[in-house]
């Protein structure tokens, strides 16, 4: 079952204890599967990809550039060919198009879709069409795009494409997919279109735009990062290696931390700068991490990450890694309960945002453990102790289904987390690696 939204749920119920160990790779990254399906599609020239992740927000992606006729072979483990058709080859879907619960997926097609000769409606799942789009649609509409949307800026969002105007937009809020919205959309506006955001996210849509030989300008502007392009250029095809997904390899990195006796290593990770929060986060809550084995990828720095058990502390989260560490939050507030002392998040607003207010869902789940978890409107401050047994809710939501998945290696009896079907969108394979790994983890469906 790859959705929730038929009768039955599907549940995690998780027992108590265990070690991990071994070395193994987690699946490839979201960020740059959604990116490398995108580019390539609009790019001269055929795109070979390898270590595409075969989750559904992905899949959706990819399905979503098959219906404006591009063609897309595979994935076939984790190898796609995209026959790309240049930046003005898209052709209009015939009917809408469904990127199931990909956030990422709808706010960058609307930057793409705003510079077509067509109007196209995108759509999502339940879970995603509760989404605030706002936050891309009020300056795509500042570019002279023409957007529709139901109710308070939610999906269904129509997007009459035509030609962007360059803007030069300050990001109120820190947000990658915001700015990869914009910069996207500013492929197809005559001039330049910049934007400033004010903290670093990450820049995986301008690493990538350059490895397809497209210029992308970035550099520092009253301390604050100011990034650019000129739109009416040409995307020349090229070859993709995509990482291990460093999101999805920080909820073993806090299993391991927290279980006794476990030692791991996570192969051939991406630790992009602007993704690697997690492990400063981690470190400083005093974390046994070592990386190993340094390269560079496709513009991307990977490494294989080993962790061994660590008796971590209580911290105050310094801001400057918030945005760096942004979708680690929910497994990190499990890696806080198990500290010693208590840890303080604060500039954290944007978690009550993403496919759950995960502030909010979190401490609920927490304090149902047994865990002194105090929500706050911009992070949570949380007291380590002793993890419970008991039932959380997910609220449809895949990092909190897996955050809680690791709290049971702490807690004192089983765990069963509700509504977990959403796990596919961004980890397959997630309950299979994890009994491998040495969680012991079921499936149940009620």
């Amino acid at each position: 079952m790859s959705t929730n939204e038929s009768n039955q749920t599907l549940n995690y119920i998780v027992q108590p204890g265990g070690e991990l160990t071994g070395s193994f790779r987690v699946p490839g990254d979201k960020s740059i599967s959604h990116r490398s399906i995108m580019l390539g599609s609009i790019a001269n020239g055929v795109t070979e990809v390898q270590g595409f992740l075969e989750g559904d927000d992905a899949l959706a992606t990819l399905e979503a550039f098959r219906s404006m006729g591009v063609e897309i072979e595979g994935p076939d483990n984790g190898y796609v060919k995209i026959k790309g058709v240049g930046l003005n080859g898209l052709q209009a879907p015939e009917g809408e198009l469904y990127v199931g619960n990909a956030g990422t997926a709808m706010r960058l097609l609307a930057g793409l879709m705003a510079g077509q000769g067509f109007s196209v409606t995108l759509t999502g799942d339940r879970s995603l069409t509760k989404r605030p789009m706002n936050r891309v649609a009020n300056p795509l509409r500042d570019m002279g795009v023409k957007i529709d949307t139901a109710p308070e800026g939610r999906p269904p969002m129509t997007i009459h494409g035509g030609k962007p105007n360059p803007t030069h937009y300050d990001m109120p809020m820190a947000s990658a997919q915001v700015k990869s919205c914009l910069l996207l959309a500013g492929l197809y506006a005559d001039g330049i279109t910049s934007v400033t955001e004010p903290a670093p996210t990450r820049d995986h849509t301008e690493r990538m735009l350059r490895g397809f030989g497209y210029e992308v300008a970035t550099k520092k502007v009253g301390g604050k990062n100011h990034i650019s392009l000129n739109g009416g250029g040409e995307l020349n095809a090229i070859n993709i290696d995509v990482p291990a997904d460093i999101s999805s390899a920080a909820f073993f990195m806090v299993a391991a931390s927290i279980a006794p006796n476990s030692d791991i290593t996570l192969q051939h990770v991406g630790i992009n700068p602007t993704r690697d929060g997690i492990i400063s986060i981690l470190k400083l809550m005093g974390a046994d991490i070592t990386l190993l084995n340094e390269q560079e990828v496709g513009g991307e720095p990977v490494v294989d990450i080993r962790i061994r058990s660590a008796n971590l502390k209580g911290i105050n989260i310094p801001e400057e890694y918030v945005p760096l560490a942004i979708d680690e939050f929910p497994v990190l507030f499990v890696a806080a309960a198990c500290a010693e002392g208590t840890t303080v998040l604060t500039g954290a607003e944007e978690l009550r945002v993403k496919e759950s207010d995960r502030i909010q869902v979190m401490a609920d789940g927490l304090q149902t453990l047994g865990i002194d978890a105090q929500p706050t409107p911009d992070g949570m401050v949380i007291k380590g102790g002793q993890l419970t047994s008991g039932e959380v809710e997910t609220h449809d939501d895949h990092r909190i289904a897996m955050s809680f998945t690791m709290a049971a290696l702490r807690s004192t009896g089983p765990i069963t987390i509700k509504n977990c079907a959403h796990v596919a969108t961004s980890f397959p394979g997630f309950v299979e690696l994890s009994q491998k790994a040495g969680i012991r983890i079921e499936e149940s469906e009620g």
